[in-house]
């Protein structure tokens, strides 16, 4: 990956892509905001994954600075189900490196619009 390209893997730039909601544009829908927290999760951006988590759900405690951290390789949306105007769910892969051995994080996640902004709700993990 090139140092300015988006980490979720779309082939765009990082200010281009993921980066603006980074800085505040809300996402346009839920897949486009489950890219930029795969994005989040690959530079560590905390304060941004605390503000696009449903606060119903969102853990005391997100573990980013745990060690050692997973080197996040790639991501792959399945799936993007919009249920109506404030719900909708995304399937994706996310493959990670963590102490040398290869993951996989097959998910399907929750996602509902608040206040005109989509929010991670939960998400169920696959085998």
């Amino acid at each position: 990956m090139n140092a300015a390209s988006c980490p979720c893997g779309s082939g765009r730039l990082l200010a281009d892509c993921c980066g603006r909601f980074h800085a505040g544009d809300p996402a346009p829908d839920a897949a486009s905001l489950m890219r930029s927290r795969y994005s989040a999760y690959v530079l560590g951006l905390e304060e941004y994954l605390r503000a696009t988590w449903h606060p119903a759900t969102c853990p005391a405690v997100l573990g980013l600075d745990a060690t050692p951290r997973p080197q996040w390789l790639g991501l792959a949306v399945k799936a993007h189900m919009p249920l109506d105007d404030a719900h909708a769910t995304v399937e994706f892969v996310a493959r990670y490196k963590l102490n040398g051995r290869a993951f996989r994080l097959h998910e399907i996640s929750r996602f509902e619009r608040v206040d005109g902004r989509w929010l991670y709700v939960d998400g169920a993990i696959r085998e």
